[in-house]
């Protein structure tokens, strides 16, 4: 069984878990008794996780204080271990991702090919969602990397099993194409009695190259002729897009549109609900406060003016008044109140990103039917 695919209640020595320790530092780490997770908190045991409830938190008492420090231990997805994945290339992040797989129909009868596989992010999504993946990767290192990683999160292999559809291969594929035989580099297994080629018949096809339009030409032979294909290039920049429209336009690739993706990231909070009551006990604040430095400032004047002249008239009090400290605020200003306090009246509120984070890459969509006729 594959984390990235099902789905179990309890952490076991072995498993490969994700270790939350902020919204910007997320560890993958296997599971092993008697080791330890090291923070510059303190250190977390692992047979303090070990048979926990998978998203438990886990506390410790850091060193020289009484305070704690707490990590949360999470099950591995796809959207998780792009947060966390060492990056080798540029990655696809889930929310083009996301997009993606269901702008493509990327389902169980899904056949998808992926080129090329870089860090593998997507990969671990298309593994999830389609019956089978065909990624490419032209980086021998890269190749090798991906491989290794793809067989310690149990997605390789050819779809015998659950969760282990993923066929990953050493090509340049806008040189040598999409075919894959025997001799070549690569984790698909041959069966005794099988054809000397794989059969990809894919459906899906992402492109993430840097000149996309040199393996569009190789396609044909690879994609399924008896339904409708669909295709997505990811391109940085908008002159690999103008490149990508002619190759589609010439090869036959219709229903093209390109689109970005731009998001902003919203918080829930509380914010305290402020009564017409509030502002008019806010305004008699500020004038009794205004009012009062009139007051002192008169009382100053007249204390400089009696003794630049030596004059005493007994008009001077010992106990000079002191201002009243600021009365809480609704608005802003004055002591502070912890959000959620239960002496005051709170709605749910969402705080967002002033600004729009900028788009990682165009998406560029196109479809094809090989096949128009319907046989009788």
């Amino acid at each position: 069984m594959t984390c990235f695919t099902e789905y179990k209640d309890l952490i076991q020595e072995g498993d490969l878990t994700l270790i939350w320790i902020s919204r910007n530092n997320i560890r993958a780490v296997v599971m092993k008794a008697g080791e330890n997770f090291n923070t510059r908190y303190g250190s977390f045991p692992h047979n303090d996780m070990i048979g926990k409830p998978y998203g438990s938190q886990i506390a410790i008492r850091t060193k020289g204080s009484n305070k704690f420090a707490f990590i949360h231990v999470l099950q591995p997805t796809p959207e998780l271990w792009t947060l966390s994945l060492p990056h080798r290339t540029q990655i696809v992040y889930t929310p083009d991702s996301s997009y993606i797989i269901e702008r493509m129909n990327c389902g169980p009868n899904a056949r998808v090919i992926e080129a090329g596989t870089g860090s593998g992010s997507f990969s671990h999504a298309f593994a999830r969602s389609a019956q089978k993946l065909f990624t490419y990767e032209f980086h021998q290192v890269r190749y090798e990397q991906a491989l290794e990683e793809f067989k310690d999160h149990g997605i390789l292999g050819d779809a015998s099993k659950y969760g282990e559809n993923v066929t990953i291969t050493h090509r340049d594929v806008c040189e040598n194409g999409f075919r894959i035989k025997q001799n070549d580099t690569t984790s698909f297994e041959f069966g005794e009695d099988e054809e000397i080629e794989a059969k990809i018949n894919a459906n899906v096809i992402f492109l993430d190259l840097p000149a996309p339009w040199d393996a569009i030409p190789n396609l044909n032979d690879v994609i399924a002729s008896d339904e409708k294909v669909g295709l997505c290039c990811f391109s940085p920049c908008i002159e690999q897009v103008d490149k990508t429209l002619e190759a589609l336009e010439k090869y036959g690739w219709t229903d093209v549109e390109m689109v970005e993706v731009q998001g902003k990231q919203y918080e829930s909070r509380r914010q305290m609900v402020r009564t017409l009551d509030d502002a008019l006990n806010r305004l008699k604040d500020i004038k009794s406060h205004k009012l009062e430095g009139v007051e002192r400032r008169k009382r100053l004047l007249n204390e400089t003016i009696n003794e630049s002249c030596g004059i005493d008239d007994g008009s001077v009090d010992d106990k000079r008044p002191s201002t009243g400290k600021t009365k809480f605020n609704p608005f802003g200003k004055g002591f502070r109140v912890k959000e959620g306090d239960k002496e005051f009246k709170w709605k749910d509120v969402t705080k967002v990103e002033s600004e729009i984070k900028s788009h990682t890459s165009y998406l560029t969509f196109a479809s094809k039917i090989v096949k128009k006729d319907r046989l009788a």
